[in-house]
């Protein structure tokens, strides 16, 4: 897709010269080596590059990167937003909020009713209309603390033909947690190889089949210590559960500390002895809802509960946002339909927590961020409740 307005050219990259600007562009918004760069180029695929072009030149670009998010259940499509850098002559002077922009255009035209970002600052995104809306949590676990000796189960190395079942493995498990990404071909990439950290998969098997799997980064330290970073964990059954522990327990000799990152309420803290571990977030991440009917209808509700909220929402970007809507809950299904008396008054920027989750209504409204009746706020507030939403996956 190339768009050229008063704001700007913008579009993937046309030749190696503007491949060449974006890998610069890189290497100066994130202090990365030249080498670092021209790979991070390499790695990623260029049709999902975008670029803003002004005066001739390449004054910012992005990477998009389509997935799902679960949320109730479901699968929503989702565009995530990585790799965001303006160049330093351009900064300034609203080039990457035009960039933004563009982009968000675009998103909304796949029909994508939600886009994804980790920022590296907020006011920037908060301004197109991204605001907080779940967590990136750092649980990290003593590994002399892990003294299990589940041994029921098998574990073995990952191969080739495995990977059908871990892809499905994953969603099994990552369906029930608000937030988690529906991974495509980039997020599994980064499963197996972070950023050329190889990953070692080893997969737990029980008699019904695949219980859990888990991929090992080992990090060395000092005095031939290491650290584990896990970039995946899955443990379906308290015996799968226990079999990953005590092969990570069995690390004690050389390993000082296992990480991995999830949510706050990550069920395998449950099964230590002592609180011989830490849980610190890494970062709040942020959405914009592109669509508010496709969202709202695109997500799963919780089953057996029914309810009407009546919406009224601005949105400085898509005046198809704007207006008065009915959402209608039943059977864990939403209908979303124009007119109502608008009892909950917000921006569409203040509807990205409550939709995940992560801000209640009532949250909400005491910071100013949203008004309603008292009737609203508590039917909002039934209506979105869930479990913290969180992200497993960096992009």
């Amino acid at each position: 897709m190339r768009v050229e307005t008063q704001l700007g050219d913008f579009g993937p990259p046309r030749d190696e010269r503007e491949l060449a600007a974006v890998a610069d562009i890189m290497m100066q918004s994130y202090a990365m080596s030249p080498a670092d760069s021209a790979a991070w180029v390499q790695r990623t695929s260029r049709p999902d590059l975008r670029l803003l072009r002004e005066g001739g030149e390449v004054a910012a670009t992005l990477v998009l990167i389509r997935m799902g998010q679960w949320y109730g259940g479901r699968s929503v499509p989702v565009i995530g937003v990585g790799g965001v850098g303006v160049s330093p002559v351009h900064r300034g002077r609203g080039a990457a909020t035009r960039l933004m922009r563009h982009l968000l255009r675009e998103a909304r035209a796949t029909g994508a009713p939600l886009s994804v970002l980790y920022p590296a600052t907020q006011p920037l995104y908060r301004r197109v209309g991204y605001e907080h809306a779940g967590t990136r949590q750092e649980i990290r676990v003593q590994i002399p603390s892990l003294d299990f000796s589940e041994r029921t189960l098998s574990l073995r190395p990952i191969e080739e033909k495995d990977t059908q079942a871990i892809v499905l493995s994953y969603q099994r498990h990552a369906r029930h947690r608000p937030g988690w990404l529906d991974r495509g071909d980039f997020s599994w990439g980064r499963v197996r190889n972070l950023r050329g950290e190889v990953a070692h998969g080893y997969l737990v098997e029980g008699s019904a089949g695949v219980e859990g799997y888990l991929y090992v980064i080992r990090r060395p330290l000092k005095d031939f210590k290491q650290e584990l970073f896990l970039s995946d964990i899955v443990a379906h059954t308290p015996a799968a559960a226990r079999r990953i522990l005590s092969f990570l327990g069995d690390h004690r000799s050389l390993a000082t500390d296992v990480s991995w990152h999830g949510g706050v309420d990550d069920p395998l803290l449950l099964l230590l002895r002592e609180q011989t571990y830490s849980v610190k977030l890494y970062m709040h991440w942020m959405v914009r809802v592109l669509d508010v009917a496709s969202a709202l209808e695109a997500r799963g509700w919780p089953e057996g509960l029914s309810g009407t909220l009546q919406l009224d929402l601005e949105d400085d970007l898509f005046p198809e946002n704007q207006g008065r809507f009915v959402l209608e809950v039943a059977d864990g299904q939403a209908r979303v339909r124009r007119g109502g008396d608008g009892g909950l008054r917000l921006h569409v920027r203040e509807l990205a927590p409550l939709y995940t989750g992560h801000l209640s209504a009532e949250s909400l409204r005491a910071m100013g961020a949203l008004q309603g009746d008292d009737a609203s706020v508590r039917a909002a507030g039934s209506l979105f409740a869930g479990a913290p939403p969180s992200l497993r996956d960096m992009f």
